[in-house]
């Protein structure tokens, strides 16, 4: 299994994983107002404890399942709202998928 990775919605810049030596905070938030903070992201899908793919089966009402949130992520068919991930507390939660990294935060 590789790792997952996304750009930032606030300022369009990578997640790097904690391997590459490069370290940033980001926060995962969702359409509620709540947030986790990750200072070294491990490359799987969890920011500050909580696992992204969680979240979004969470936020559009599925149980709340890893395998449900990523079958839900990878559906071209099915429409949903997603967590944002942003570096600035102050950017308030947008109904708008975050775009994945390529190089899956390892890879440049």
């Amino acid at each position: 299994m590789g790792f997952f990775s996304w750009h930032t919605q606030d300022d369009d810049k990578p997640i790097w994983n904690v391997h590459t030596g490069l370290n940033q905070k980001v926060y995962l938030i969702d359409n509620n107002g709540n947030h986790w903070a990750e200072n070294k992201y491990d490359g799987y899908g969890v920011f500050g404890g909580k696992d992204f793919y969680e979240l979004l089966a969470e936020m559009n009402g599925l149980p709340s399942c890893r395998e449900e949130g990523i079958s839900l992520a990878f559906d071209k068919n099915r429409s949903h709202i997603s967590p944002n991930f942003v570096t600035d507390l102050s950017v308030a939660w947008q109904d708008e998928k975050p775009k994945d990294h390529d190089g899956q935060g390892y890879w440049r």
